[in-house]
């Protein structure tokens, strides 16, 4: 453990330090090597305990930390989690954990804080990330290293494999437990741990000092690129919108980074549901010709194109849009309104206009509290949410249906539903019709 003991003492020396400690043997032994050092660096040694209540188990587990620290005389900091977010348990899982982390270094006052990932994560992470895809960055996996704003991570394992510090638990008498989960196949991680990883070693046993030298020179590399990328960036990324015309302008390496960084922007916590797939999609409608285009991203989200301006909204935020009709729109309900030459049909799906009677150009817009419609054929105006009653319309719908009106907001047609005084006959003077399917 030579590589771990000269990153210990090279970076920690007179002051407060976190482990995060699950119990598994990677944690215990990070663990007994600050406490080795405790003495000569003058340390205050603080253990952070995360009982997930996942398996029978759990509860032996943390008695085995708490029991091992009072030997010790390190001080225990424990968390219960009760609940979690069933549709993205690992994230929850993961921002649960590091959120306690993070509390105990800033009450502890600490510089760093240690977990125990080690050469064989590095190794699956990567492999993971690119089976899956990823950004340039993400295929780096995890740095040793992470500078955040009020303290430092750090990961003294990363030089040795799982089977390494096993054996060093076992030589020292570390007491550890095995997390019997790790064995399931239900699990992506636990795949690539049993039957590729090891097939890997079996060609070169220090295969995971190959992953590692790919991690650092890739994060250089990224560095590097992140620099430049960022003074386009500022550029042509303002008020959370991408100018697209001058996009289309830059290297494609640069605009690769410059996705990526609004990825990132709108995934702070959870990038790694956005996968290649996802990428491809983004920038398939960034360079349509088409002038409106939506698609839907992980975590009720959309990626926009409108015109000349590209962004990525939240679901909620669909509920109060206005776009402007042009040829065929992509609406925020999945359907799309669209301009046509001909039509034979004069159904509430179709609607003919003169433009010499409305203010173009045309918008389509979501409802908007006490909106009323001229409705054809009846005198007087009636409220729209109204005619969602009397139509029956589903409440979960009613915010997303798509509303035609003109430059002076009147409302011209609720479309599929109702028509107003705007529309025309066959047999009466047109020059607009527009279909919404």
């Amino acid at each position: 453990m030579n590589e771990a003991m000269k990153m210990l003492e090279k970076n920690l020396e007179n002051e407060t330090v976190v482990v995060a400690v699950s119990g598994g043997p990677d944690s215990m032994t990070l663990l007994h090597l600050v406490d080795s050092l405790k003495a000569k660096l003058h340390l205050n040694v603080v253990c952070a305990h995360v009982n997930h209540k996942l398996r029978s188990e759990s509860d032996e587990e943390a008695k085995m930390v708490k029991a091992y620290c009072e030997e010790k005389g390190i001080i225990f900091k424990y968390m219960t989690i009760k609940s979690y977010n069933k549709k993205n348990f690992h994230q929850d899982a993961r921002d649960k954990r590091y959120a306690f982390f993070e509390k105990c270094v800033k009450e502890c006052q600490a510089k760093h804080l240690l977990t125990a990932h080690h050469g064989d994560d590095l190794m699956e992470t990567i492999l993971m990330r690119i089976v899956r895809g990823a950004d340039f960055k993400s295929y780096a996996g995890f740095s040793e290293k992470i500078e955040k704003k009020d303290y430092t991570i750090l990961r003294p394992l990363i030089h040795y494999t799982k089977k390494e510090i096993e054996k060093y638990a076992c030589e020292n008498g570390i007491p550890f437990r095995i997390d019997a989960s790790n064995e399931s196949d239900k699990y992506t991680r636990n795949r690539f741990r049993k039957y590729i990883v090891p097939n890997l070693k079996a060609e070169d046993e220090k295969v995971h000092e190959k992953f590692y030298k790919f991690s650092k020179l890739t994060l250089m590399y990224e560095d590097y690129i992140n620099k430049e990328a960022m003074n386009y960036f500022h550029e042509i990324y303002k008020r959370k919108k991408l100018n697209i015309e001058a996009f289309k302008q830059l290297d494609e390496l640069m605009q690769i980074k410059i996705i990526g960084e609004i990825i990132k922007i709108n995934y702070p916590k959870d990038l790694e549901l956005i996968t290649d797939k996802h990428r491809k999609l983004i920038f398939k409608i960034i360079m349509s010709d088409k002038p409106n285009q939506m698609v839907s991203l992980p975590n009720h989200k959309y990626a926009v194109k409108a015109y000349n301006d590209f962004y990525i909204m939240k679901e909620k935020d669909k509920s109060n849009y206005k776009i402007e009709l042009v040829d065929k729109t992509t609406l925020p309900n999945g359907k799309t309104m669209q301009i046509i030459d001909e039509a034979i049909d004069n159904s509430n799906y179709t609607l003919k206009l003169n433009s010499k009677e409305v203010k173009m150009p045309l918008y389509i817009r979501s409802k908007i509290d006490g909106d009323k419609i001229e409705i054809k054929g009846l005198n007087g105006r009636k409220k729209v949410k109204d005619i969602f009653i009397d139509e029956k319309t589903p409440k979960e719908e009613r915010d997303l249906w798509p509303l035609l009106v003109d430059s002076d907001d009147n409302i011209l047609w609720i479309a599929g539903l109702k028509k107003s005084k705007f529309d025309k006959q066959k047999d009466e003077k047109y020059d607009i019709i527009v279909r919404y399917l």
